[in-house]
């Protein structure tokens, strides 16, 4: 069994945009990056965080915008639109999940479709679905795709089963992954909770995708013997074994997975760093797309 080190992937990803970044400073542009978050759910605020921290590390301009979970729908569209139209920032991220009274689908069209880093906007999504490279694509599954790559872990020709059939992950990667090319040419089946007999149709995959959020859903007979497992889901488990009375698991059970698979991810450790790294490399994109200068 191979352990896919996501975190120390997405250390040489940032690397290699820093190094983008100094070379469009050296030509009088610095990538600008706006991170929005409304309310105080405590997971947005460590994420938020932590994306700001990364992209002021990595040498972005970066703008945290905190806002009180009583802002309004109007008021978070007004500041969108600011952002739109500030030639400062080349991408515009607003943390998920917004408080209920905000119409998270409004917001997400909203966004310019060039600042889109998160990949959400109808816009991108359409070109992704075209094969336009163009695209900006969300953020976990084009990390999901990196971690296959850079792994050396061959897509072209796989069966890959996704389970999860949700716009972040399930089917945002199913295209990826299906486009022709390098990190493509699969055969994908996206598979969900509705689906029959779904450990046998997970044991077909070469490459099993867990993306369902539901914690050690993905049990050992889900897994063919070497498959290669990524684990997209993170998941809060209260239990009084940990010192904080609660423990951080994915949507596979890991322990009997990983004595079948070839190679796994771990959680945390996995996919998740990867998000954020391709939440900068996103940033880069769209600035030279928007400036027409490449870093």
């Amino acid at each position: 069994m191979n352990l896919i080190d996501g975190k120390a992937l997405a250390e040489r990803i940032n690397e290699q945009t820093r190094v983008k970044i100094n070379r469009l400073k050296e030509r009088g542009i610095t990538p600008g990056l706006a991170v929005v978050l409304v309310g105080d759910d405590p997971a947005s605020i460590a994420y938020t965080r932590t994306k700001d921290r990364i992209s002021k590390n990595l040498g972005f301009f970066s703008r945290k915008i905190d806002l009180g979970k009583e802002t309004s729908q109007s008021e978070l569209l007004k500041i969108v639109g600011e952002l739109n139209a500030d030639p400062a920032i080349h991408g515009i991220l607003v943390q998920s999940p917004p408080p209920p009274h905000i119409d998270e689908e409004r917001i997400v069209v909203a966004i310019d479709p060039a600042k889109d880093v998160d990949g959400f906007h109808p816009m991108n999504v359409g070109k992704l679905a075209i094969g336009d490279p163009t695209a900006l694509v969300p953020c976990t599954p084009l990390g999901c795709q990196r971690l296959l790559l850079d792994s050396g872990i061959e897509t072209s020709g796989a069966q890959v089963v996704i389970i999860g059939r949700s716009m972040l992950v399930g089917k945002p990667l199913a295209l990826l992954l299906m486009r022709k090319g390098k990190g493509g040419d699969a055969t994908v089946t996206v598979a969900h909770s509705r689906s029959r007999d779904l450990a046998n149709v997970c044991r077909t995959a070469d490459i099993l995708v867990a993306a369902i959020g539901k914690p050690e859903f993905v049990r050992g007979e889900f897994v063919k013997e070497g498959a290669v497992v990524i684990d997209v889901g993170v998941n809060r488990v209260e239990g009084e074994s940990s010192e904080k009375g609660y423990r951080i698991t994915g949507d596979v059970a890991f322990e009997e997975t990983a004595s079948k698979a070839r190679a796994i991810t771990p959680v945390p450790g996995g996919v998740g760093p990867m998000t954020v790294a391709m939440l900068m490399v996103n940033t880069v994109t769209a600035c030279e797309h928007q400036t027409g200068v490449t870093g």
